[in-house]
């Protein structure tokens, strides 16, 4: 089994993510050793969906105006229509989501969370998946969309929904192993 003790992990989230899509990720990177934390840009907690019902709350363990990109070793972007949608008009997010690109860090991101990455402008020349509904947005901004359970692009993982999930963290947890030896 993969081991990524001393790794600490970002999860960026606005209220009203798809719950899985955190929840599942967070789980299987606990397993491995690491540390995460739940990021968001207000204090207290964060509401999950489970599709279009609300589900449970999370603590929000750091506030995104607080939260360095140098204090992690990876990040972890859920999706969910309204939390992307809202998270992609958060300046903070997009500066934060910058910063691990900037720093070739590893970031794992699914469903509708490549929405933050259009925004933030890291799409072009990059091939990612996710929901179906973003590849115009993905293929406008100059990325490559496919269609398959998990593609990796450098520093990147994508996968386009809550099915994929046992391969995106498999998948995420290698590159960041990957990265801790390199």
């Amino acid at each position: 089994m993969t081991t990524l003790h001393d790794m600490r992990i970002a999860i960026l989230v606005h209220d009203l993510f798809e719950q899985a899509e955190l929840a599942s990720p967070k789980q299987a990177l606990e397993a491995a050793g690491a540390t995460t934390a739940v990021i968001a840009p207000k204090a207290g907690s964060v509401t999950g969906l489970h599709h279009d019902t609300k589900a449970d709350k999370f603590k929000v363990d750091l506030v995104l105006d607080y939260a360095r990109a140098d204090d992690f070793h990876g990040l972890v972007l859920p999706g969910g229509v309204f939390n992307a949608d809202a998270l992609r008009m958060v300046p903070a997010a997009q500066a934060f989501v910058k910063a691990f690109e900037q720093a070739q860090k590893p970031i794992a991101v699914i469903c509708h969370g490549p929405w933050l990455m259009v925004s933030a402008g890291l799409v072009r020349g990059r091939t990612l998946t996710s929901w179906p509904s973003l590849q115009d947005d993905i293929r406008n901004a100059g990325g490559t969309w496919v269609d398959q359970e998990v593609a990796t692009d450098r520093n990147w993982v994508s996968s386009r929904k809550p099915d994929d999930l046992p391969a995106f963290n498999r998948t995420f947890i290698e590159l960041l192993a990957q990265h801790a030896h390199a």
